[in-house]
Parts: C-alpha cells; sequence; structure tokens
C-alpha cells in the first residue's frame, strides 16, 4: 500500500514565517493533489519547546520556530487538512533535532500499521526535513517516491536542493516531477 508522507509545511516555514523557505508555500497545491491520490495521509510537523537547542538564542544555526501551540507550529492553512489521517510530531525535546519524520516518532509503526510498502514523499525543506525523512524511510525499508514539484529547498548553500536530488537518488529514491 502507498502512503504520502507531508514533511513540515507548517506556517513557520512559509512565507511570512520565523524560517521561511523560498516559495515554501507554492508545495500546498501539489500536495493537495497527491493526498487524492494515496489511501493514508501522514503530515509531519516541527513541535518544537521554547527552549530547543537549534534556536539561535541557545546557541543552534536557526531562528526560534515552530514552538509548539504557536500559530507558526501549525500545519499551513491551505492543507486540505481533512485528507491527513494521522499527524506525526518530531523534534520535541530540547536535544531533539527532529530533521527526520522517524526520529522519535512513531511514524514507522503508523506505517507499518497500515501495511504501507511504499510511500510518498513532499513538503518542507528539500535539503533538510524532507531529505532526512526520505533517507531513514529507505534505511526502514520502504520504496520511497520523491515529488520534486511538492517540495521547496532552502539552499544555504547554492546548489543544495540538486546535491540533495543526488544523494536521494544514490539511496535508491525515485525522484518524480
Amino acid at each position: 500500500m502507498d502512503a504520502l508522507i507531508v514533511v513540515d509545511v507548517q506556517n513557520d516555514f512559509c512565507p511570512g514565517g520565523a524560517l521561511a523557505v523560498p516559495d515554501g508555500d507554492a508545495v500546498v497545491a501539489p500536495i493537495n493533489r497527491l493526498m487524492n491520490e494515496v489511501p493514508f495521509v501522514v503530515a509531519t510537523r516541527d513541535w518544537h519547546p521554547a527552549d530547543h537547542r537549534s534556536f539561535a538564542e541557545q546557541g543552534g544555526p536557526w531562528p526560534a520556530h515552530c514552538v509548539r501551540e504557536t500559530s507558526g507550529a501549525q500545519l499551513h492553512p491551505g492543507l486540505h487538512s481533512s485528507e491527513i489521517d494521522a499527524i506525526v510530531d518530531a523534534g520535541q525535546g530540547r536535544e531533539d533535532d527532529g530533521y527526520s519524520g522517524f526520529e522519535k516518532t512513531d511514524l514507522e509503526q503508523l506505517l507499518r500499521g497500515r501495511s504501507v510498502d511504499r510511500v510518498h514523499v513532499a513538503g518542507l525543506a528539500l535539503d533538510y526535513c524532507v531529505r532526512a525523512t526520505a533517507l531513514d524511510a529507505r534505511r526502514a525499508g520502504f520504496e520511497v517516491v520523491l515529488h520534486r514539484d511538492a517540495t521547496r529547498a532552502i539552499n544555504a548553500e547554492p546548489g543544495d536542493d540538486e546535491r540533495t536530488l543526488e544523494e536521494l537518488r544514490a539511496a535508491g529514491v525515485e525522484v518524480v516531477d
């Protein structure tokens, strides 16, 4: 069975958010279309405590973002939330990076409980959380399809998006437009 993992399409990662991915909200329409094509949809969220170690105030590399229970941590309002079967929160502990939707969550158990063997991955950001989630899905033994039109990259270094796609393909991830 197929499932869709919608990675971190949250207000803080979209235009106007604390850690906006360029053109981040452009993923919403393609993700909504994908939701209609798979029988099981899981959304992941960064769900950080206010003192998360990745925040600049704590010596980390990022501005405070996706602090649990804030509007920035909520899923983008344009997502068809009625199509989402489960939400998995990552990065909940102060020391948990939470880049991967599989890190210290029940995502793998949710997928196995539904007899999922292939996951479709979309969301934000390609070169961070989407990358980590897709790689962990492969490590867990799932077939993985990345939908390029339904993800955007931060590109902290120019070309990070293309390097990420090369790494994913080398790990056995199928990349489709």
